[in-house]
């Protein structure tokens, strides 16, 4: 009896660890000013057409690189084309599918699996406003969400962005790209699909979100926010309790974290400009890198070049076991590659 009070004891003074940890990392002004020791690669990628719109990318358990566009500047919606890519680490494409599934293409994920699961965050024609699940090898194994249809219930969605996988299987899924129907919330389920939870709601408060664009998880399946209307990465533990709002990482709109817990953060909004809506207090656009034990900013990635000053950088975030840096860029059609 001893033996399981002390292990009971141990395993909740863990927990409350966990916690003490994540709430005692600050908030730090944005920083624009870390050292940049990543180099951008030109020419990796071989796919069988030019890309898309590149909303969405992840890496696997093997390194492979999973890329989602938006087939071309129409949209997927009556395109021939098939928007999601799996390419191995040397950049070569080992297959492509998802032709005539979707409307508009946003978030990605991986499980142990294997399976594929993507957000497709608009509706049109009895299409889309769904997360579709496929097979490795392309086949559509479940559907979430009502097609062509958005709602305020756990059986519809509000405009879903970014989808992450939790160690027990379980898959996580933000919702709330566009705030008319006030529903930015994050949604859990069953491998299988089942509704387990959801939590969070719209706001700007503790605990609120507001258009959340993407989503990660890191090693204790804390689960990592882009809020990015409040220009916040949130940051809640497995079952939704707030644990912390960090600022220093920009305005996101991608996060990732690696094996490593190091956070990565797409910051493709923060305006110059005070009278643009998304002013973000001095803070620049680009990839922001830090711990998520300390919540300290390390590395700033700046944009890398463009024709025109106001395309904007990439959105999608996502990072090898290398620590190889993928990026998704929607506007500029692209995907970019960052060594150190």
């Amino acid at each position: 009896m001893r033996t399981a009070h002390i292990k009971l004891l141990t395993a909740l003074l863990a927990s409350v660890a966990l916690v003490a940890e994540a709430q005692a990392q600050a908030s730090y002004p944005c920083v624009n000013d870390a050292p940049n020791p990543y180099k951008l690669q030109a020419n990796w990628a071989q796919t069988p057409r030019p890309w898309g719109p590149t909303n969405a990318v992840t890496v696997d358990a093997k390194d492979n690189v999973w890329v989602f566009d938006r087939c071309g500047d129409k949209g997927c919606l009556g395109a021939s084309e098939s928007p999601i890519f799996h390419l191995g680490p040397d950049g070569k494409t080992i297959k492509n599918f998802g032709a005539g599934e979707f409307v508009s293409p946003h978030g990605l994920a991986v499980d142990k699996d294997g399976n594929v699961w993507a957000a497709d965050f608009q509706a049109k024609d009895g299409k889309g406003m769904q997360v579709i699940k496929f097979s490795p090898d392309g086949k559509v194994l479940l559907r979430l969400g009502k097609p062509g249809e958005s709602g305020m219930g756990d059986d519809t969605f509000n405009q879903p962005t970014g989808v992450a996988v939790l160690s027990t299987g379980e898959i996580v899924i933000a919702e709330g790209h566009s705030s008319k129907l006030k529903k930015s919330r994050i949604n859990v389920y069953s491998k299988d699909g089942k509704f387990l939870r959801s939590f969070a709601k719209d706001g700007k408060g503790d605990g609120e979100l507001s258009e959340p664009h993407a989503i990660a998880v890191d090693n204790q399946d804390r689960i990592y926010v882009a809020d990015r209307t409040n220009a916040r990465v949130s940051v809640f533990d497995k079952n939704g309790k707030f644990l912390a709002n960090w600022k220093q990482f920009g305005r996101p709109s991608g996060v990732w974290v690696d094996k490593n817990d190091m956070l990565y953060v797409a910051d493709s909004q923060s305006a110059a400009d005070p009278k643009d809506a998304n002013y973000n207090g001095g803070c620049k656009m680009g990839i922001r890198v830090g711990s998520v034990k300390d919540g300290k900013v390390q590395y700033y990635i700046p944009p890398p070049p463009v024709a025109d000053p106001k395309t904007p950088p990439p959105e999608g975030i996502a990072v090898d076991s290398h620590g190889t840096i993928y990026a998704s860029a929607v506007q500029a059609k692209d995907m970019k590659k960052y060594t150190k």
